[in-house]
């Protein structure tokens, strides 16, 4: 079987703001059909990097491609889907409106509106308001919204943040079977323990790409079966490193 090309692809990435580098010369590649884990502590760069993949951030240097395109293309309009951390919906509308709204911008039917909320586990609040559910609810309202237009690529920045542990089982569940289908999923996350729910990982601090492994790679080379210690591990093995070049430079 001839494999898929990279949905993503990275090279010398490099975002700068008031001559901060936010990036610092990514290289990497997302696999199509997997679900690939974006994964660092806050202030890493990892919604920085999602905004530069889905064309909403200007790049200092280097390039991005999405599905064979440069990133932002107007052909990747209804291919890539965006769940920011904020909630992209309108309160005063229900969660039906709110999914045909955005539904409508891409052509998608009746049907596709109430697939998109069923997959959100939404159906018996499908015609409540927005502002009436609750904070759970509302934030799958947005995913809901992102899935009605059945991107190829879906970015999900952060999407479990305040999820009680059975949403959270739920919507990787969901994220898999998506995956499944053919759909390639970047998700970010600053919790260790959901990189298991991910074929590859991207893993970032401060701005640099530490290593693009699995999460077997990354138990092995951070000597520790418990995701977030192997992470941390690999944090103070590039800590030394960098040390050790400014004490011999």
């Amino acid at each position: 079987m001839t494999p898929l090309p990279a949905a993503i692809t990275a090279a010398g990435l490099q975002v700068s703001r008031s001559r901060s580098k936010i990036l610092q010369g990514l290289d990497f590649s997302v696999d199509a059909g997997r679900i690939t884990g974006l994964l660092g502590p806050s202030g890493s760069g990892k919604t920085t990097l999602m905004r530069a993949i889905v064309g909403v951030q200007r790049i200092s240097r280097g390039t991005v491609s999405v599905l064979g395109r440069p990133a932002g293309s107007a052909l990747l309009r209804h291919d890539v889907g965006y769940v920011t951390q904020g909630a992209s919906v309108y309160s005063d509308l229900s969660v039906q409106a709110n999914v045909r709204y955005f539904g409508a911008m891409h052509g998608a039917t009746a049907a596709d509106t109430a697939e998109a909320i069923a997959a959100v586990g939404l159906e018996s609040f499908a015609r409540h308001k927005a502002a009436d559910l609750s904070g759970g609810q509302f934030s799958r309202v947005s995913l809901a919204c992102a899935l009605v237009a059945h991107p190829k690529l879906l970015v999900l920045d952060e999407p479990t943040v305040g999820l009680d542990p059975v949403l959270r089982a739920e919507l990787w569940e969901r994220f898999a079977a998506m995956a499944a289908a053919g759909t390639t999923l970047l998700v970010s996350s600053h919790v260790m323990e959901e990189a298991s729910h991910c074929s590859s990982l991207l893993l970032l601090r401060d701005g640099l790409l530490l290593a693009q492994l699995t999460p077997a790679e990354l138990a092995e080379r951070g000597g520790s079966a418990d995701l977030e210690r192997a992470f941390l591990a690999i944090i103070k093995a590039a800590d030394r490193g960098q040390e050790e070049s400014r004490v011999t430079s």
